[in-house]
């Protein structure tokens, strides 16, 4: 009889424990998501497992484990990859009343299997006190003859420029998005390399004198431990661009729910608090990145590059043309 009993409390212990836990897969990698993880645990006595490395080889990892995927909740940094994991069949629909009041609808999965937790524009940088803010107004302009050798941007690879020529596609189709990135290849000051921060560093140090990136990647280098980027940063400007007939590009990383996910409650709490007021303070003051949830405010340094407007394409369509865009970079040779 004690016996039996001692074996109940152990078992009834487990599966607490098992229902306390919530396993992450994430691309991101920043120490603000350390802070919210931790934050989560403290407000729910919900553990936080993850699982860190690219979407790519998260997608991967959750196709080959299938049924058997320990995984709880997917995030990654760029709608394609949302996308993609959903029509592979990775994600599974979720109702919450908080994510379908608070989010945006062009800001979520038509289907409710992914929902963005930030923004990020993908912007231009110039160098400080330069005229070509006056000259420089869309995306459509990068390719005016007048800024050739003038542009500097890292590799057609690279699912953030991939996702701006879906946006090209969605706005003007594949012909003229064609078009759009030989014009581009035409104006580049050096051949495509290096991340986002080492064209803001480029454009400091002469090299070219329009830099596209991720506003949020300047908004880390004006604190980085690295003195040369401190430097950099301090001698360029962000420019807003849009689309001739839209607004500003902008890209999101989100978060879903894995298809077989064992803790599909603890999954949906934890996606809800990355949504939540506390949580998207944090997103915005410490990673400058753009809230999605109403209310919050933008960080300073980021209130300081200026106001835009968002570009009004849903942003599933950066997924939908993700295939279209990467064979369109090769037939225009952008590296």
């Amino acid at each position: 009889m004690l016996k039996r009993l001692i074996l109940g409390a152990i078992l009834l212990s487990s599966s607490i424990f098992a229902s306390s836990e919530v396993n992450v897969y994430s691309h991101r990698h920043y120490d603000t998501d350390k802070q919210l993880f931790k934050m989560f645990e403290e407000k729910t006595r919900i553990k936080v497992n993850v699982v860190k490395a690219d979407a790519n080889a998260l997608i991967k990892r959750l196709s080959s484990e299938g049924k058997n995927s320990p995984a709880d909740v997917l995030i990654t940094v760029d709608a394609g990859r949302l996308y993609q994991a959903k029509q592979k069949g990775l994600l599974q629909p979720i109702d919450s009343e908080y994510l379908n009041k608070n989010i945006p609808e062009k800001l979520r999965d038509e289907d409710k299997q992914w929902f963005a937790l930030t923004k990020r524009v993908r912007a231009f940088v110039i160098p400080k006190g330069s005229d070509l803010k006056d000259k420089l107004k869309t995306y459509e302009d990068l390719i005016k003859p007048e800024f050739k050798k003038m542009i500097m941007v890292r590799s057609s690879n690279h699912i953030y420029n991939q996702s701006m020529l879906a946006a090209v596609i969605a706005h003007h189709g594949e012909d003229y998005a064609l078009k759009w990135a030989k014009g581009v290849v035409a104006n580049l000051a050096r051949r495509p390399k290096g991340d986002d921060r080492y064209q803001v560093k480029a454009v400091a140090n002469g090299i070219g004198e329009i830099g596209i990136t991720n506003t949020y990647y300047v908004g880390k280098m004006i604190g980085s431990k690295s003195f040369s980027e401190r430097e950099a940063v301090k001698g360029v400007e962000v420019i807003f661009p849009k689309f001739e007939n839209g607004g500003t590009h902008i890209n999101v990383s989100g978060a879903g729910v894995a298809k077989y996910a064992p803790h599909k409650e603890n999954a949906i709490k934890f996606i809800e608090f990355l949504a939540s007021p506390e949580a998207q303070e944090l997103f915005a003051n410490q990673n400058f990145e753009y809230p999605v949830t109403k209310g919050v405010k933008k960080n300073e340094v980021v209130q300081s590059w200026g106001s835009f407007t968002d570009d009004d394409i849903s942003i599933n369509t950066l997924g939908k043309y993700n295939a279209q865009a990467v064979k369109i970079f090769d037939l225009a040779g952008w590296k």
